[in-house]
């Protein structure tokens, strides 16, 4: 592996956020044509392939697949599953751009969230982020509210929902970090959400056409190697510094709208991807400054 240094990290981190925006678009593409439990299943069966080959290459494989506390992983992993579900049915409603600004909402509700459970403390600054992305969320139910059918506003639902049960998730898993390590929390998540997607086979599955199949299998990939090349970054350079390359996403995200959609976001929701994006990137500012809150956990 290369040399562990910071600039190697954040081009690792610009890795991962393209290849996360292009499991998005594939996973936006597959939706057309199969079940939202077998896009969950390709997704979470095919990227165990990558993520196995990275415990191995770390020799952490099989001594990582043990769980230490196997409870916390069920639970983390069902609700996983489902966040994951929500994402997709976002992505098959919605343009890209839109499903990835509302996941970005999830670092803006994490630190409410671990100010409640946790005990940190946060700053006025972090509040005001939060009250610009639900500003951004706004503007785009007003956005779906104008498209015609109910599509989008069926696609923002599930995009806020996706965004609560991750900001929730990050919580979870922060505290699951203290005893278990991250090869072991993918390997889980992505195993029990394969065999949750494969449970909905009993109530039809479609025969996907050779070129869905491709989609479902790249979505698989991508999203195994955004986390491999997340977890090398964050082994190179720290979290603060890496954080704000995480919204070059966002590019990718309205040029693949552009080339396989020939999608874009209208005004409204233009102006509800740029709220919510200046709101995660207030809560990473808040977090980048040196002695900024929140600070360590204090428990209740």
């Amino acid at each position: 592996m290369s040399a562990r240094t910071p600039l190697n990290g954040i081009g690792l981190r610009l890795l991962a956020a393209f290849l996360i925006t292009a499991m998005s678009a594939m996973v936006a593409m597959a939706t057309r044509e199969v079940g939202l439990g077998q896009v969950v299943f390709w997704r979470s069966a095919v990227a165990l392939i990558p993520i196995c080959l990275y415990m191995a290459l770390c020799r952490e494989f099989p001594s990582a697949i043990a769980a230490k506390r196997p409870g916390l992983h069920l639970t983390r992993s069902l609700f996983g599953a489902l966040s994951m579900a929500l994402s997709f049915l976002s992505l098959a409603w919605l343009p890209v751009a839109n499903a990835q600004a509302l996941g970005y909402l999830a670092p803006v509700l994490t630190l409410p969230l671990a100010a409640w459970f946790l005990g940190e403390r946060i700053g006025p600054m972090v509040w005001g982020a939060a009250a610009l992305g639900f500003g951004g969320v706004l503007a785009m139910l007003g956005s779906a509210l104008e498209a015609p059918g109910q599509g989008a506003l069926i696609g923002v639902a599930a995009g806020l929902g996706y965004a609560v049960t991750m900001a929730v998730l990050r919580v979870h898993i922060k505290a699951m970090t203290a005893s278990e390590r991250p090869s072991t929390i993918a390997f889980w998540f992505a195993a029990v959400s394969a065999l949750a997607g494969l449970a909905t086979w009993p109530s039809g599955w479609d025969a996907p056409s050779g070129e869905m199949l491709g989609w479902l299998i790249g979505a698989g990939l991508t999203g195994g190697l955004a986390h491999v090349a997340a977890t090398e970054a964050v082994a190179r350079a720290p979290v603060a510094v890496l954080a704000p390359f995480d919204f070059t996403g966002l590019v990718w995200a309205l040029l693949f709208d552009a080339v396989l959609f020939g999608a874009m976001p209208d005004g409204l929701g233009l102006l509800g991807v740029a709220a919510i994006t200046g709101a995660a990137l207030l809560v990473t500012f808040a977090s980048w400054r040196p002695g900024a809150q929140p600070g360590p956990v204090r428990p209740r």
